[in-house]
C-alpha cells in the first residue's frame, strides 16, 4: 500500500448528513468496532429520534443507541419508531432502535451503592446493544465489604469488571487488588460536600495504588462500556485465532454474535 492509499484509507469515512444540524459517521463501526452513538444531551426530541432513525437505517451491522435522553425522548420513542424493535431504559436514560446482537462474553457491572445504578445501567445497556454479555453486582460498596467477597467467584469468571462508585470512590481499588481481569472505575457524581460532584472520586481512583486501573470521566457508563468492548473483542479475536479462524474481509470487528 502506497502512503497516499494509505492515508485515503485512514480518512475514507461514510459520512450522512441530516439536514442542517448533523453529520454522522455510519462507518465507525467498521473502522473501529464501536458504532456512532446519538448524545441526546441537549439535542431536541426531533433531532435524537431523527438521527436514531438514520443510524439504524445507514449502519444495519447493529442497533442504533441513543444515551442521556431526557424525559421526552423516553416518553416519545415507542411510538415513533411503531413495530420496529425498541428499547427504553429510564434508569439508563438510553433508548436502543433495532435488534440486540447475540451476546459474547461475559463484563460484571458493580455498583457501590444503589444511588450508582444510573450509571451502571448506562453501562449494561451500552453493552447489550454492542453485543456483549453484561452482569449486573449492585450495592456491594466497601462500607459493607461482605457482599462484594460474596460475589467475587463470579468477578474471576468475567472477562472484565466495571465499577461505578461515587463518594469516596473506593471500591474500583479493592476489586482491582482481588481480581485478574482487567477493571475499568466511573466515579458518579453521588455525594456532597467535598465529594465535588465526583471529583473526590475520581481523584481516589486516580491516586489508586492497585496497579493496572483504568479510570474514565464522572458518571461515564458509556464510555467504560466501549473501553469493555474493545477488551472483550481483543479477547475473542485473539482466541480465534489460535484456532485458525479469521474474520471474513469486511467482516467488522465484533459485529459478530457469540461463537
Amino acid at each position: 500500500m502506497t502512503e497516499d492509499e494509505s492515508m485515503t484509507s485512514l480518512v475514507d469515512c461514510e459520512i450522512t448528513r441530516v439536514e442542517d444540524f448533523a453529520r454522522l459517521d455510519t462507518s465507525r463501526r467498521a473502522r473501529t468496532g464501536l458504532p456512532e452513538v446519538v448524545f441526546a444531551q441537549s439535542k431536541t426530541v426531533e433531532q435524537t429520534l431523527r438521527l436514531l432513525t438514520e443510524l439504524y437505517e445507514k449502519d444495519p451491522a447493529g442497533p442504533a443507541l441513543a444515551t442521556r435522553c431526557p424525559d421526552a425522548v423516553l416518553d416519545a420513542a415507542g411510538a415513533r419508531f411503531g413495530d420496529r424493535p425498541v428499547c427504553v431504559d429510564r434508569v439508563a436514560r438510553t433508548v436502543t432502535l433495532g435488534e440486540l446482537p447475540p451476546p459474547r462474553g461475559t463484563v460484571a457491572v458493580l455498583t457501590a451503592g444503589t444511588t450508582d445504578l444510573p450509571v451502571a445501567r448506562e453501562a449494561l445497556a451500552t453493552l447489550s446493544a454492542l453485543g456483549v454479555g453484561g452482569r449486573l453486582f449492585e450495592d456491594v460498596g466497601v462500607a459493607g465489604i461482605g457482599r462484594l467477597f460474596a460475589q467475587l467467584p463470579h468477578l474471576h469468571n468475567a472477562d472484565c469488571v466495571i465499577v461505578a462508585a461515587g463518594m469516596d470512590g473506593a471500591l474500583p481499588s479493592v476489586v482491582t487488588g482481588l481480581v485478574r481481569a482487567p477493571v475499568i472505575a466511573v466515579p458518579t457524581s453521588i455525594g456532597y460536600g467535598v465529594a465535588a460532584g465526583g471529583l473526590a472520586a475520581a481523584v481516589s481512583m486516580l491516586a489508586s495504588c492497585s496497579p493496572g486501573l483504568t479510570v474514565v470521566n464522572i458518571d461515564n457508563g458509556f464510555g467504560a462500556a466501549a473501553h469493555a468492548l474493545r477488551i472483550v473483542n481483543a479477547i475473542y479475536n485473539r482466541d480465534n485465532a489460535q484456532k485458525g479462524e479469521r474474520r471474513p474481509p469486511g467482516d467488522p470487528v465484533g459485529a459478530r454474535g457469540a461463537q
